[in-house]
């Protein structure tokens, strides 16, 4: 493995498992069939800025391609909003570029320190996805470099495009990506916060918003029981129309240095900072005129915030329930998760539309989804998300791959009924922890 290097240094965002990989880190794309075919024999996977939270961006002793420094734009058309980029570019350096010419992504995750091609691959969905749908619904198109040396022109509606969006990066290298950007007249954002007492106000504000307000979400105090389960403070917003097109600020961010001694996030935090958050939200102004670096990615203020959860790590639980059981089984899992005692600081429930990307392990769906971060506690952590896992596959959900790190076979195989078409069309050089775990047949 000459261009690899060993090291258990590239871990998924969740910080968990710490193994070894060999990393390969290109610079140009003309490196990469060289390493694509270097020590064929050995599984691959590639990677970006590893903001998965679980395993699917893991291959345990086998090579990892970091692409991140493979970010050049190929092109842009400031009329059409048509653009051509490598998969390495990330969504930070994106945005610094596009905005000040009046353009956004139709569709952002909760963090810009994303790659396109992680984006494609995980098919990621954002505040707006009941009007917009998930990142793949933008991309019009996608360079595919598979192991065997051959390249793929893949668009929407052929299989391999199919395969790709959403597929985990196991159909092979994602070299380029042409996507629709949406335009805007303002970097900032027109955001009223409406606190709402139980879930069923939730579901009543999202209903009511959905056709006024391009993007909702809500935070939920998970510490709450009786008929206040799952209350908290629903956020609604539209763009501004100020001309005022300023890109974040590169530089204005702090960070954790490492994992403290003495984990801060624990049962007894969740639960003050619940209180101090409900309390801080409801005293400010209903309405704000916010920047799109603070509404849609208020984490990214401080740089590696998963070391707070200590060197054990954590998990994030994700869920997508269809809108027959959606009030139902959110409810239950809140319960389930006040009487744990085990807490989420970032407890985040938002709805989902019916518009899909035609990814077949694409995670969105329509209906409601609701995050929850859990300390890893060992046993009970596992034994609460096995819990919470009843109640989603008997309202006919399903768990987010790129959150996930524990999900059973039969879980993943029962939310995702169409998970052969990817198994089909996988490179058969691509390997992850995450696909091993949850691909054998039963």
């Amino acid at each position: 493995m000459t261009d690899f290097y060993p090291t258990t240094d590239y871990m998924p965002w969740g910080l968990i498992p710490r193994v070894e990989q060999f990393v390969a880190r290109p610079r140009f794309r003309d490196e990469l069939p060289r390493l694509l075919a270097q020590d064929a024999d050995s599984p691959i996977l590639c990677v970006g800025l590893r903001r998965s939270y679980g395993d699917s961006c893991v291959n345990a002793n086998g090579r990892l391609i970091d692409m991140t420094d493979v970010g050049r734009f190929v092109s842009a058309d400031w009329k059409s909003g048509i653009l051509k980029c490598d998969a390495g570019v990330s969504l930070d350096a994106l945005l610094h570029f596009i905005v000040p010419h009046g353009w956004f992504v139709a569709t952002t995750p909760g963090t810009r320190f994303v790659t396109i091609g992680g984006a494609i691959a995980n098919d990621v969905h954002g505040k707006n996805h009941h009007g917009q749908g998930s990142f793949g619904c933008s991309v019009l198109g996608i360079a595919l470099l598979r192991t065997d040396g051959s390249t793929h022109i893949v668009r929407p509606g052929d299989a391999l495009f199919n395969a790709t969006v959403g597929g985990l990066g196991l159909t092979g290298l994602i070299l380029e990506a042409e996507i629709e950007l949406t335009p805007i007249k303002s970097a900032f954002l027109d955001c009223e916060r409406i606190p709402f007492k139980h879930v069923g106000e939730f579901f009543a504000l999202a209903k009511e918003s959905e056709v006024d307000f391009e993007h909702t979400v809500a935070w939920i105090d998970c510490t709450r029981t009786g008929e206040q389960v799952g209350g908290g403070i629903f956020q609604r917003a539209n763009w501004c129309t100020d001309g005022e097109l300023v890109p974040h600020d590169r530089d204005k961010a702090v960070s954790v240095p490492l994992s403290p001694p003495i984990r801060p996030v624990n049962r007894h935090t969740v639960k003050v900072f619940n209180r101090l958050y409900d309390w801080a939200q409801r005293r400010g102004d209903a309405r704000s005129r916010t920047h799109y670096s603070s509404f849609f990615y208020p984490l990214d203020a401080l740089h590696h915030w998963n070391r707070l959860y200590g060197k054990r790590g954590f998990y994030q639980y994700q869920c997508v329930i269809p809108p027959k059981a959606q009030v139902d089984a959110v409810r239950d899992m809140l319960k389930i998760v006040s009487a744990s005692s085990e807490g989420s600081m970032l407890s985040v429930l938002k709805t989902l539309g019916p518009k899909t990307s035609g990814g077949v392990i694409s995670f969105p769906r329509e209906g409601a989804t609701l995050a929850l971060d859990f300390v890893n506690r060992g046993a009970a952590t596992l034994k609460l998300m096995g819990d919470l896992d009843g109640v989603v596959s008997r309202a006919g959900g399903r768990l987010y791959p790129a959150k996930d790190g524990r999900i059973p076979a039969s879980i993943f195989q029962s939310g995702y009924p169409n998970w052969r078409e990817l198994a089909k069309r996988k490179d058969p050089g691509m390997r992850s922890d995450f696909w091993e775990r949850v691909s054998h047949e039963n």
